[in-house]
């Protein structure tokens, strides 16, 4: 049961009732684009230039009555086709996955017990758990509030946050719009306060639902990476299509055969065509988000993917994500004397500290989650339980929330026996200090025992008292007549891989900025336990506001430490970061942080215990809320990156041996070497290669011993279009050399073209085995597990011996039987076409 700041307890549905009405009702999710089925994957796929490509021969084959050809072919279509789906299945689930991960969370009870689940499972009759930052799940009426405001821009256009009132109970829900009606609505932002509400409905009976088949006619924008690969395959198919005319016009005037001229152009069109590159590109991000997300972080955006390898600042909360946000209260002050209460102290605690706890206790909230309240109300049931200063009993009457002016808060109770009323504050030592009017000598004595706990790494809490005859109750805080109790000090112990990570980061170029709201002794306490450099320069929050934007950029480029900062000022530090052109990766978890997240370029939201709208704005959500995850996401998006420009490079070198051997032939008037039967087998090679084989690779051993990539690297930059031409022009060379010395000694058509394609099958193998590292040789790449890749080479093998050996293959495909030195040719001119590739990495000091 949920009872907090003045908020009954309630039981909620019981979780067979919720199956029951989840299985009636459906999820509760906006009308959206569905997941892909089957026979929609096989209409995208039967409208791939490739396959209709393959149908035009096979159209051509029947003209020419060639009907063993036509089969064959048709055989080959189905193959890939078949590979086609198996991926795009694979890209399917990896998206259903993201998306049952990236449904926002809502608080509910069920069975009496407040749970947290996923948005989508929130069905009618849920009684709903509302607080500041949250996203409400739901059309609900509202059972009770206290202090409720919220954005219901998204519905009614209104900028100016609606006052909540509570009903009490379920009536018929109204039209969102004005003050003090009793119902939320579904999307809406909770801005201020909390409530417990009764959802009455959900998903698209929804006002949102209502207007949500208008969502799914947004386009998303393109990415830079899928406009650069957009823009080849365009000039791709201009150049390709381009040729193939050519070539249908150059061999239908020189030979007079206009069909095999045609025939000639189409296998020229699909040797050219990189129709594979959008494919690989929606594989590897798809692929890439979902193996994030098994390291506890949720890709929300697919740029993301691509932005984390060129990330040169991570920005980081202190709190929850370099430390483990389980604070337990160690050390008090009160009366000029020191009390340690760590988890070993076995004595009772004086009498002295004994007011201290009790009204830190009194200034909590009931039940609450905060790690500060969790670990006072703990100190108290160890040490005053059996006392008279635990007040179960008392009520309470009012509450002074924390504001940006005055970084305390104040509850007001009443005792049963009582008529005065008792007042508990705690806060920030400083705001205190100022509640309690303390004279300079005060200030200055408390300031010294303040800076003493933060040096030691604690987080420090000031707690004061007040009395107060009946109501009307002030409008400030500050019109209570407080006294001074004294000091609590938290320690919040530091996640263990941390320092591991904090140096895989420095050793990887990338920076790391520490963000606090914490004392700056207590902030250069946790840098130097972590190991932050440097940890001597610290800017504070105040300072902040007397620097001006230029200073703060120059500032910036030194100082990594940022203290007594209010989540407002992350903005500025983003845009000082952005200024000096680094690439901004910052974490938030509260409302006021959503600003930064949305400028930064990646931001990241605490998955565990981040408001909604900072989820909403942030392109990740770390699941586990740990700096080490951010560490092992920036690994992953590097690695991803590499992959993706290795089969980038694999797939535009190939093309260039197979689109020469398609043309050359034809100026040469030399016998065609290969039709499009040929081309078809050698797909049934590349498309699994280049989008699975690459995909699963692991990163290479420098992915974090290198400094970040420039964000506007392109994809096809000089170093990997240079390096993939000469690739594929050296196997283009040797190909073209073992077909000419076959037809010049006379072996015949059938045995040169048998010799060329198996030179070009173990080339190809060859392509995709070199390709697989960059910094390592074959050798040492082969002792990396990648089973896809095994499976890949062990298929060709096999497919290839079929059309070698088996008389009928052999004849579709217009081979000769090929004897065992014709094997070891073929094999030794494969190999020969990479070796200068391998020369190159053993000279670069690859390892073998």
């Amino acid at each position: 049961m949920v009872k907090e700041g003045g908020l009954l307890p309630l039981t909620g549905i019981s979780e067979a009732e919720a199956r029951a009405r989840l299985k009636e009702d459906g999820y509760n999710e906006l009308p959206s684009s569905k997941p892909r089925n089957i026979l929609s994957i096989a209409c995208d796929v039967v409208r791939e230039p490739m396959f209709l490509l393959l149908v035009a021969c096979g159209a051509i084959y029947l003209t020419l009555g060639d009907r063993q050809e036509a089969l064959m072919l048709l055989g080959f279509v189905l193959f890939i086709a078949g590979i086609t789906l198996f991926q795009e299945q694979k890209t399917e689930r990896a998206l259903e996955a993201l998306r049952d991960l990236s449904s926002p969370r809502a608080s509910v009870i069920r069975d009496g017990e407040q749970k947290r689940i996923a948005g989508r499972d929130v069905v009618r009759g849920d009684v709903l758990v509302l607080a500041e930052g949250d996203r409400v799940p739901a059309d609900a009426a509202l059972l009770q509030c206290v202090s409720l405001l919220v954005d219901e821009s998204l519905l009614t256009g209104e900028s100016v946050p609606v006052r909540k009132i509570a009903k009490g109970s379920v009536c018929e829900i109204g039209r969102p719009g004005g003050d003090d009606l009793p119902f939320v609505y579904s999307g809406t932002l909770v801005v201020q306060g909390q409530g417990i509400a009764q959802a009455l409905a959900t998903g698209v009976h929804t006002e949102i639902g209502k207007v949500g088949r208008a969502l799914q006619r947004v386009r998303p924008e393109k990415t830079s990476l899928q406009r650069e690969t957009g823009r080849l395959v365009r000039n791709g198919a201009i150049l390709g299509l381009s040729l193939s005319t050519l070539v249908v016009i150059a061999f239908g005037l020189t030979r007079g055969n206009w069909l095999d001229g045609l025939l000639a152009g189409v296998t020229l069109a699909m040797a050219i065509l990189p129709n594979e590159i959008p494919v690989v590109l929606t594989i590897f991000l798809a692929l890439g988000a979902w193996r994030i997300s098994q390291h506890q972080v949720l890709t929300r955006r697919v740029p993301a993917v691509e932005t984390l390898g060129s990330a040169t600042v991570l920005c980081v909360d202190k709190t929850g994500t370099l430390t483990l946000n389980r604070m337990s209260a160690v050390r008090l002050f009160a009366n000029s004397e020191w009390c340690d209460v760590g988890e070993h102290r076995q004595e009772p605690l004086p009498e002295t500290f004994h007011e201290l706890v009790e009204f830190s206790i009194l200034a909590s909230q009931m039940g609450s989650q905060d790690p500060m309240e969790k670990a006072l109300t703990q100190l108290g049931n160890r040490y005053l339980s059996k006392t008279e200063h635990l007040h179960g009993d008392w009520s309470l009457v009012h509450e002074y929330p924390l504001s940006r002016d005055l970084l305390a808060l104040s509850h007001v109770w009443r005792s049963p026996q009582g008529n005065d009323l008792v007042i508990a504050a705690k806060g920030a030592p400083e705001a205190l200090a100022d509640l309690c009017h303390l004279d300079e000598e005060h200030v200055e004595a408390l300031a010294g025992c303040v800076h003493a706990m933060a040096s030691d790494g604690l987080r420090v809490l000031g707690v004061a008292k007040a009395a107060f005859r009946q109501p009307p109750l002030p409008g400030k805080q500050h019109d209570f007549e407080f006294e001074f109790l004294g000091l609590i000090g938290f320690a919040d112990p530091i996640r263990p891989g941390v320092p591991g990570a904090l140096k895989e980061c420095y050793t990887a170029g990338i920076r790391v900025v520490m963000i606090t709201g914490d004392y700056p002794a207590t902030a250069q306490s946790i840098a130097r336990h972590i190991g932050l450099t440097p940890m001597d320069e610290c800017i504070t929050g105040p300072a902040l506001v007397a620097m001006d934007d230029s200073e703060l950029q120059q500032r910036i480029t030194t100082v990594n430490i940022f203290a007594r900062v209010m989540p407002e000022q992350k903005l500025r530090l983003v845009e000082a970061l952005k200024a000096n052109h680094e690439i901004v990766a910052m974490t938030g978890d509260g409302v006021n942080d959503a600003p930064a997240l949305k400028a930064a370029h990646i931001g990241i939201a605490m998955g565990e215990r981040g408001a909604d709208v900072a989820r909403e704005a942030a392109a990740l959500v770390l699941l586990a809320d740990d700096f080490s995850s951010i560490v092992q996401a920036v690994k992953l998006g590097r690695r991803i990156f590499d992959n993706l420009k290795k089969a980038m490079a694999y797939l535009l070198a190939i093309h260039v041996p197979i689109a020469g051997m398609s043309l050359v032939p034809v100026l040469f008037k030399w016998p065609l070497v290969l039709l499009p039967v040929h081309i078809a087998f050698l797909h049934l090679i590349i498309d699994p290669a280049c989008s699975i084989v690459f995909e699963k690779e692991p990163e290479e051993t420098d992915v974090m011993i290198r400094p970040p990539r420039k964000s506007h690297e392109l994809l096809f930059r000089g170093h990997l279009l240079g390096a993939s031409l000469l690739q594929g022009t050296s196997v283009l060379l040797v190909l073209l050399a073992v077909f000419s010395v076959a037809l010049y000694r006379g072996q015949g058509e059938s045995d040169a073209r048998a010799l060329t394609f198996t030179t070009l099958i173990i080339a190809n193998l060859g392509l995709i085995a070199t390709n697989r590292s960059w910094s390592q040789t074959i050798w040492g790449a082969f002792r990396s597990p990648n089973a896809a890749f095994r499976w890949v080479i062990g298929g060709a093998l096999v497919f290839l011996a079929a059309i070698l050996y088996v008389p009928l293959l052999r004849d579709l495909f217009r081979f000769s039987r090929l004897h065992p030195i014709d094997l070891v040719i073929c094999f030794a001119a494969g190999m020969v076409s990479i070796v200068w590739f391998e020369g190159l990495k053993m000279l670069r000091g690859g390892t073998k």
